[in-house]
């Protein structure tokens, strides 16, 4: 018995490690940098984060899953371009983000956007399904190979 609670322990621990691996940036130029140093491609993920139920949704799946962890690990350079009602912003941010929403004419929330390194778009998903994580990750993998 105890070696099954060290287990599950030990397997906690891993599961959270994972899930704090999710690198978020907030600078699309250093994002697509990085991408390039990295062979990577970019995730933009249009949220309000404090307030969209989807987007919230997704970030708590994210933060759980390690099958998102490891993808976003091999394969993404993750941004976050947050619309928050309540979360403080610097007047840069806001900015920023207001830029790249007219930029890619994002018109609801989630919206996630997959950029090749140098910044065109493969595709996008606005809103988030169901079936949740696995179907984004599918889709993503779909977009890629363009």
């Amino acid at each position: 018995m105890k070696k099954m609670i060290t287990l599950l322990l030990a397997g906690g621990v891993l599961f959270q490690v994972s899930a704090a691996e999710l690198n978020w940036l907030t600078d699309l130029p250093q994002a697509e940098a990085r991408a390039k140093a990295e062979n990577k491609l970019v995730l933009l993920d249009f949220t309000g984060s404090d307030w969209c139920p989807g987007c919230i949704l997704f970030h708590d799946e994210a933060a759980l899953s390690p099958k998102f962890a490891a993808y976003a690990k091999a394969s993404l350079v993750l941004v976050q371009v947050d619309f928050p009602d309540k979360k403080p912003q610097s007047d840069a941010l806001k900015a920023a983000n207001d830029a790249l929403q007219k930029k890619y004419d994002v018109e609801g929330f989630p919206t996630f956007l997959l950029l090749n390194q140098d910044g065109k778009e493969l595709g996008r998903q606005t809103g988030y399904s169901a079936n949740g994580m696995d179907d984004l990750i599918t889709q993503l993998g779909k977009l890629s190979k363009k």
